[in-house]
């Protein structure tokens, strides 16, 4: 294989990693955690507590999420440096590097912040709202990954 096919292939996987990990957190994580008493004897954990985990998962996560930002930005600057544009690819790609950073630098410190300020604060609506704007965030980000994953497996096989 060439550099720019061990390039596209590596960029195509961090695209597809992101992706599966942004679906796993969003469907599966989630989805056991806010329903730890389904799984565990009793009801160990309220709400606030899970909510304190799911934070800790995202913040971790969002490292992960700021690496994805700055490599589909390289990728992505160096097809049109290149003279390699594709107009859906671009688009999603400054999606994910925008929805990628909103997620990362503001609605997890954000709700970090409110967490930390105990179990009342995360019952007000100004948190309501700010966990809406996060889910809402990384919903975009997935459909986003998922189209730029598409879309640049779609142009490996266009002819030159």
């Amino acid at each position: 294989m060439t550099s720019k096919q061990w390039t596209v292939t590596i960029y195509l996987l961090l695209v597809a990693m992101a992706l599966g990990g942004v679906l796993t957190l969003g469907i599966f994580v989630a989805a056991t955690i806010f329903h730890s008493d389904i799984y565990l004897a009793g009801a160990l954990l309220d709400q606030y507590n899970e909510g304190i985990l799911m934070g800790e998962i995202f913040r971790r996560f969002s490292y992960f999420i700021y690496f994805i930002a700055l490599a589909v930005f390289a990728f992505e600057a160096n097809e049109f440096k290149h003279v390699r544009r594709d107009n859906y690819a671009m688009v999603s790609g400054f999606i994910v590097i925008a929805a990628s950073l909103l997620f990362s630098g503001v609605y997890t410190p954000k709700i970090l912040a409110m967490q930390k300020l105990g179990a009342e604060a995360t019952q007000s609506d100004a948190f309501n709202a700010l966990h809406m704007g996060s889910e809402i965030d990384f919903k975009i980000l997935a459909v986003a990954l998922a189209v730029l994953f598409i879309r640049r497996m779609q142009l490996m096989f266009v002819p030159k």
